[in-house]
């Protein structure tokens, strides 16, 4: 159960982070205004609280971990928001990050 709610998280934290980050491009770079700047900030910084919720209680670990899962995540938002088509590198590039990541957080450790 403890991976189930550590994944969904690093879901929510990638949601946070990374539609924090989109809303403040839109703002400055589509020049959509100062509300969309605004949520985008707002939403980052709910981000840098969602890493608090996990059940590890390592901070570098957690971060280091959701790279794998922010950089996957920005490829699909990529696809979803803009209509952006990955090629094999970058998916292929998303897996590895993915799978470093499993290691990372959930690799059978020996009291600690």
């Amino acid at each position: 159960m403890l991976i189930v709610r550590s994944a969904a998280l690093f879901v929510v934290a990638a949601l946070f982070e990374i539609g924090g980050a989109w809303l403040v491009w839109q703002g400055v770079r589509e020049h959509r205004g100062w509300l969309w700047m605004t949520g985008g900030v707002l939403a980052l910084g709910a981000y840098g609280f969602v890493a608090t919720f996990q059940p590890d209680a390592h901070f570098g670990r957690i971060l280091a971990a959701y790279g794998g899962i922010f950089v996957a995540g920005s490829i699909l938002w990529g696809v979803v928001a803009d209509g952006y088509r990955p090629d094999r590198f970058d998916l292929s590039g998303a897996l590895i990050c993915l799978v470093g990541m499993a290691v990372i957080m959930w690799a059978p450790r020996n009291g600690g």
